[in-house]
């Protein structure tokens, strides 16, 4: 009986360990795959200090990993965050073209139309009554 139990506490402790170290792994991947695409959207960086880096990643992992971290931090936030910001605006700007004007808008440009003649007042109350629809 004394037999199973430390079996069973054995089989807990190297599933244990089986969890903890494919976080490990897995934190590691992400970090390198986001050290490796900083460096890719770095343009300051010259292609063989890229290179460097890419080797040193390869033969020293972890150590290269926390030196660009320490070094290079500040930077790939920077970057990161243009990224970001780039595309919150392209996200912005095709929302806006994929909506279109609001009512008030197309009233207001129908109208200057109609002040300026190039439409009729037949023509603005169309204009008017689809924007309104």
């Amino acid at each position: 009986m004394a037999f199973r139990k430390d079996r069973e506490l054995e089989t807990f402790w190297d599933f244990f360990r089986l969890i903890v170290v494919s976080f490990v792994f897995i934190a590691y991947l992400i970090m390198l795959f986001s050290i490796i695409t900083d460096l890719i959207r770095d343009r300051e960086t010259s292609g063989w200090v890229k290179a460097i880096w890419a080797l040193f990643l390869i033969f020293l992992p972890f150590l290269t990993a926390l030196a660009y971290l320490i070094f290079r931090g500040d930077g790939m936030n920077r970057r990161s965050h243009e990224v970001a910001t780039r595309l919150q605006e392209a996200q912005n700007a095709y929302i806006q073209g994929v909506a279109g004007t609001s009512p008030a808008q197309q009233i207001a440009d129908a109208k200057s139309l109609l002040d300026s003649g190039t439409i009729t007042e037949d023509e603005f109350r169309q204009l008017k009554s689809r924007a309104l629809s």
